[in-house]
């Protein structure tokens, strides 16, 4: 299959919906509504919401009807990123290639805009829903799934973990904890939840959740990796700030080398836990083989 084809007209569908569902504002909000689309209509790899209905897709259901689920998993990375760049976290200047939220439009509406895309996530998840009269047992369990991994057991805890790790000697077990829950557990839902809405088996749930694991652990070593030697033409942002934080990474405690054998060890894993599923899944190999090789 051509991944770049796929790769970029499901990212198209998804950057469509996105503007649909965080219409321009108007009144005394928005401005509110203005600092909430910067972000989220800045572009990206989309890579949550396209991996979620390649497994829709895989599983049997219908990616349409899942759409507003997967714009769901965008607008939660992208308040993470947002309150990830502020002077607070990261002070970052830069994000894809243009200024950070808080720059353009201050700290405390950068705050509001994150809390305002993590909010209205879950209405959206509600409202869709309700209007396409899905399957409430599956919605439910595909929210909670959503909301333990963005909330303190998954990604806010690694990255309250990931805070207090600057500057301090870790252990591999910490940073696989960091990782693992601050980029990994919304990889892993974004899998899992689009099993659970399709109406997966438990055995085909079981295999995915390994593939989610696998992958987002990987996209986070990638990370690292680009960090350390990537472009920051092609990254749109600064390289080399990780080990000025003092942040805890693969290749900080493991050296660039070893991290590059692991990347490909989970990659790996990946593939192995899809081949229970058919040619249906092979969208989501592909992307495993891309999360090794990614330049930005």
């Amino acid at each position: 299959m051509n991944l770049k084809a796929y790769l970029e007209a499901r990212r198209l569908v998804v950057e469509e919906a996105l503007a649909r569902y965080v219409p321009t504002g108007s009144g005394p909000a928005a401005r509110l509504q203005e600092a909430m689309r910067y972000s989220l209509l800045a572009g990206g790899k989309r890579i949550r919401p396209i991996l979620h209905l390649a497994t829709v897709e895989a599983c049997g259901g219908d990616p349409q009807e899942c759409l507003g689920f997967a714009c769901a998993l965008e607008m939660i990375h992208t308040y993470s990123l947002i309150h990830d760049d502020l002077p607070a976290m990261d002070d970052d200047e830069l994000r894809r290639g243009r200024h950070t939220n808080h720059v353009v439009f201050g700290e405390a509406m950068a705050l509001l805009a994150g809390d305002g895309l993590l909010t209205e996530a879950f209405r959206l998840i509600a409202h869709e829903a309700l209007e396409k009269g899905l399957d409430p047992p599956r919605v439910l369990r595909a929210t909670l799934e959503l909301a333990t991994a963005a909330g303190p057991q998954g990604m806010v805890g690694g990255q309250a973990a990931d805070i207090l790790s600057e500057g301090r000697q870790v252990s591999p077990e910490t940073l696989a904890f960091i990782h693992t829950h601050k980029t990994g557990a919304l990889i892993r839902a974004s899998v899992r939840t689009g099993g659970i809405l399709a109406g997966a088996s438990q055995e085909s749930l079981e295999s995915l959740t390994r593939y989610g694991e696998a992958l987002g652990l990987a996209f986070q070593i990638r990370d690292d990796l680009l960090n350390e030697e990537g472009d920051p033409v092609k990254l749109g942002k600064a390289v080399k700030t990780d080990q000025a934080r003092g942040k805890a990474t693969y290749p900080g405690l493991f050296g660039a080398q070893e991290s590059r054998r692991r990347l490909e060890s989970l990659v790996g894993e990946a593939m192995e836990a899809l081949q229970s599923l058919g040619a249906e899944a092979e969208p989501m190999r592909q992307i495993a083989l891309y999360m090794a090789r990614r330049d930005h």
